[in-house]
Formats: structure tokens, C-alpha cells, sequence
């Protein structure tokens, strides 16, 4: 499926990154992964908030990000809720192992919310720490572009590499963003029996669906946010619905005009849906684009 309008009109625009964008300036690091090393902005241990059972790590505030790790001990399922004041409530899972996760604060500057919940028994949690943070960004992008619990990459990621080697020769952002759509939407299967059978807490292993070339929407879109994020380009998972369907797609970043909401689909006036999973396994089909291409059929709820 060619990243194409329905008109057959492909407006390209530069994005020379999000450098252009941004007050930073020319010395603007593309943010990538929190355990990166050669991204010099990341920090650890510099603002550590903490009891006996539950770290938060808020050194990369600025970042656009937390780090949580939970030390109670307990084999037990942990769970993390982050809010901003007045905000929506993002839920995580959180490993019992001692090891930390990585989770964005994606509503912008801010006072948030985070708290540590210990499983009692059923559906039932206690709370195990509670603490605030108060972000201001260095830079609006920063949390669309680093790796985070839903988005999980590193520099070493083979999806990171596949990424790079779809996009080159490639010269501006857009085009980027197209070679990419195209070899996911033409390259990738939906997985029907995961779709049918997800485990509880799913999460996308990008290297793993890579290797299979097949998935759900919550796979399909956490592969795509993971190649153009870790080229620097701004992008939002987003979990919403399509429809009556609770469904994941992509948001992206494009100078000049914002964030395209579910777009990069052009016909001359207007930018329209951008669903890696629909238009795969629609086949480009003349009603999956209309569908597609109309931004009322789907509601976002969350952006990671």
C-alpha cells in the first residue's frame, strides 16, 4: 500500500527533525532510550523519591519521563497510576523484580500523580507509595520520541536497525515516515488468534513481532512509533477506539503543520487517518480507505 492520498497526491514536506520546532537549538539531541548511553541528557539517581516498597526515579523530568521500580518484596502483581492535576489517569503494570520501567508524562507541563499499588487479593490493590512530580519540558516532543514500557527499544533493537535501513536515502521526515508505513502495511499480518487471546497486560515485544511480521494493532503501531521515534521523529502511540473497537494507532509530528492526529494522508486541503493496521489488513481496498480517511470514526483516549 503506497502512502498515497486518495487523490493520488503526495504533498512532502521537510521536517528537519523537530529541531526547527524547538528553542533548544542546533545542539538538539534526538531522544532515544532511557538506558542508551550515548544520549547524554538521560540521568539517574540525580532526584530519587522513595519508601521501603516503591522507587520513583525523577531525574529526567525534563525528559518528559519517570522511572518506577518496586522494592516491597511481595510476589505479588504491582500496578502504577500516573496523573496530572486534572487529567487522565494512566495505568500501568509494574514488575515485581526490582528493576525499574519507564513511563511518560504525556499532557504536557505539569504537576502529577504517581502512585504504587500493591495486589490484596482479586481485583482488590493497596497502596504501597505515593508521591508528586512537577514537570516543565525542555522540549514539547521529548516524550514522543523516547522509549517507554509501551514503545521499548534501544539502540540495539533490531527494529531500530530495520528502521534505518527501510528509511535510507531518505532525505526529509515525511519520507521517512512513508517507506516506513509502506513496508509495515505490506509486510505485516494481523494475528487473529492474539487478537482473539491477548494476555492479560500485553505488552509489544517490537523485536519479536518484527521477527514474525505479525500482530494486533497495539504491535503494528508500537513497531512504527519505535523506527520513526528512534530516528527522531516525534511520534505518539495511541490507544483509543475506532468505532465501537478498542484499537491502537499512530500520531505523528509533521513542521509546519503539527501533529498530524491519526494522519498522513493528503489530498490537498486536508490530512487525514494514518492506521498501519486497517489499511494492512484492508488491503488498501477502497472501503477501508474511506473509513480511514474519516477522523469521526475514531477517539483517542490515551497517548503513550
Amino acid at each position: 500500500m503506497k502512502l498515497i492520498s486518495v487523490k493520488k497526491r503526495v504533498v512532502v514536506l521537510a521536517l528537519a527533525g523537530v529541531l526547527a520546532a524547538s528553542a533548544v537549538g542546533t545542539s538538539y539531541l534526538h531522544a532515544q532510550a532511557a538506558n542508551i548511553p550515548t544520549v547524554t541528557t538521560v540521568q539517574t539517581g540525580v532526584k530519587v523519591l522513595s519508601n521501603n516498597k516503591a522507587v520513583v526515579d525523577a531525574s529526567n523530568l525534563s525528559e518528559g519521563f519517570v522511572m518506577v521500580k518496586y522494592t516491597g518484596g511481595k510476589n505479588v502483581r504491582i500496578k502504577v497510576q500516573i496523573t496530572k492535576s486534572g487529567g487522565t489517569t494512566y495505568t500501568y503494570n509494574l514488575n515485581n523484580t526490582g528493576t525499574y520501567e519507564t513511563f511518560p508524562l504525556t499532557e504536557g507541563d505539569g504537576t502529577y500523580s504517581i502512585k504504587v499499588y500493591e495486589n490484596t487479593s482479586g481485583t482488590k490493590y493497596s497502596t504501597a507509595y505515593s508521591t508528586s512530580v512537577t514537570m516543565k519540558l525542555r522540549d514539547p516532543f521529548l516524550p514522543f520520541l523516547y522509549s517507554n514500557q509501551y514503545v521499548n527499544f534501544t539502540d540495539t533493537s533490531a527494529t531500530v536497525a530495520k528502521g534505518k535501513e527501510i528509511t535510507k536515502g531518505k532525505t526529509t521526515d515525511l519520507a521517512k515516515v512513508e517507506a516506513i508505513f509502506n513496508w509495515v502495511t505490506s509486510n505485516f499480518t494481523y494475528d487473529y488468534d492474539l487478537a482473539a487471546n491477548p494476555p492479560t497486560g500485553y505488552l509489544p515485544d517490537v523485536d519479536k513481532v518484527l521477527a514474525s511480521k505479525k500482530g494486533i494493532c497495539f504491535d503494528y503501531s508500537a513497531v512504527m512509533a519505535a523506527m520513526l521515534r528512534s530516528q527522531g521523529i516525534p511520534c505518539k502511540l495511541v490507544i483509543g477506539y475506532a468505532g465501537k473497537i478498542y484499537h491502537a494507532w499512530i500520531d505523528v509530528y509533521i513542521q509546519g503543520v503539527g501533529w498530524v492526529k491519526n494522519a498522513i494522508y493528503f489530498d490537498g486541503k486536508n490530512w487525514t487517518l494514518m492506521d498501519p493496521t486497517f489499511v494492512s489488513t484492508g488491503k488498501g481496498s477502497s472501503s477501508i480507505m474511506k473509513y480511514v480517511t474519516t477522523s469521526s470514526n475514531y477517539s483517542a483516549k490515551y497517548a503513550y
